[in-house]
């Protein structure tokens, strides 16, 4: 497998075959350094079972690798100029084998729930190296071809780690399923080894860090402030829908089996198809009417999820995926776009919110669901969707940001500053298609 070329070399003329063994090595490693992130989701149910705890209680415990996530983007954006990229990417997959492992072992809820946050900040220390990494390595040209690779690598962790976990756990047990993506996490620090620790250091930064005085800065911007509560409620609301619509789906009337559970997740497949259009869409309608035709989209599938009918209900996990993945693409361009300083230092922010509204929608919606079941989840998660909607309201600048040579597509993957590739992993690993 080649190693990663830097910025200057990517300049010489480069042959077809390998530009795509070296996009197909980058795809690779992101798949295997996210991949255990939402494919826990589909162990759901047998995982309540195993600890014999309510599904509030369970989702919460999966759920809590947010939590390590969002402490890490923060951490990793304030410091990552004075890491060793590299030997970072590598250590952090190396090690995140071992939380992996032992979630086979985990004795209660609490351990699991331990182990899930340990994960979170491997994989996102993880990804968010790699593409500050890649940022350094590429010009924009480069860089396009190569973060269209991470992007797609990414999409096939959230589908195809769901398919895998459910699979094995059909034919081989709950333990196997952890033993499965130890491996792979293992394959990944293997991959990160000989794509990534080959390439020459890149120098490290030693100017005083001026982070803090930006981020007061952000948080006083009533704009970015709006952006980031909408964040917050998106991943609030699709946490909430894809986390406890499991448990909808495995109990009768639709008694899904697992391998079927782990199919049914190629219900994200049309987002992937859609979300690329986010930008075009701004720029034709406007930012602000796309940004609500997104969570309209997204309400009406909510309101398909009240039925009985698989069919239906697949319809309105299509159309909430969708309208939540488009909403994502459109809200970190703004955030990218709205933030004057230290875009990293925005983005930061931005994650955190992102992150902790997964787990305030797993914390709060997995109480409504074990209380009240699954028609008040599914009013509460409209509530949040209304809530953002209403933020949109804040944005009052949105259009002024919007550059057509700069938006072709999703509007993060169009920013080619280096300072912006750390936050443009970040929102990768949640919502891949951005991502």
């Amino acid at each position: 497998m080649p190693a990663l070329k830097n910025a200057d070399a990517s300049t010489a003329p480069v042959n077809s075959q390998s530009t795509v063994a070296r996009s197909f090595a980058v795809g690779l490693l992101a798949f295997l350094t996210v991949v255990d992130l939402f494919a826990a989701q589909a162990l759901l149910p047998s995982l309540v079972k195993r600890y014999q705890v309510s599904p509030a209680a369970m989702s919460l415990a999966v759920n809590a690798c947010t939590l390590g996530m969002a402490i890490a983007g923060l951490t990793v954006a304030l410091f990552s100029h004075r890491l060793d990229k590299r030997w970072g990417v590598v250590l952090s997959l190396a090690l995140l084998a071992v939380p992996t492992v032992l979630l086979a072992f985990a004795p209660d809820l609490s351990t699991f729930a331990a182990l899930r946050i340990v994960q979170g900040v491997l994989m996102v220390t993880a990804f968010s190296l790699t593409l500050a990494h890649l940022g350094e390595r590429y010009d924009a040209k480069a860089g396009a071809e190569i973060f269209a690779a991470y992007i797609t690598g990414n999409v096939a962790s959230n589908l195809i780690g769901r398919l895998i976990s459910a699979t094995v756990l059909d034919h081989a047990g709950l333990a196997a399923a952890f033993y499965v993506f130890a491996g792979l996490n293992a394959l990944g620090a293997l991959l990160a080894y000989v794509v990534i620790s080959k390439t020459p250091p890149m120098s490290i930064a030693a100017e005083p860090d001026q982070s803090m005085p930006d981020w007061r800065k952000h948080l006083r911007n009533k704009e970015l402030r709006a952006a980031f509560g909408i964040g917050f409620c998106i991943l609030f609301a699709f946490i909430g829908t894809f986390t406890f619509v499991n448990f909808v789906l495995v109990k009768p009337p639709l008694n899904a089996s697992m391998t079927q559970l782990g199919l049914i997740y190629f219900v994200f497949l049309p987002s992937i198809i859609s979300t690329p259009f986010a930008g075009r869409a701004a720029l034709t309608l406007g930012f602000r009417p796309t940004l609500w035709l997104s969570f309209a989209i997204a309400g009406a599938g909510l309101a398909m999820l009240l039925a009985n009918n698989l069919p239906v209900i697949l319809t309105g996990m299509v159309l909430m995926a969708a309208g939540t993945f488009f909403a994502q693409a459109l809200t970190t361009g703004f955030v990218n776009r709205a933030a004057n300083t230290d875009r990293s230092a925005a983005s930061g922010i931005y994650l955190a919110a992102y992150f902790l509204g997964g787990l305030a929608g797993t914390a709060i919606l997995g109480q409504v669901f074990d209380r009240f079941g699954w028609s008040a989840v599914l009013a509460g998660i409209g509530m949040a969707l209304a809530l953002a909607a209403a933020l949109v309201f804040r944005l009052e600048r949105p259009d002024q940001l919007t550059d057509p040579d700069r938006h072709s597509a999703v509007p993060v993957a169009a920013c080619d500053e280096r300072e912006n590739r750390l936050a443009q992993a970040a929102h990768i690993a949640i919502c891949p298609t951005l991502d």
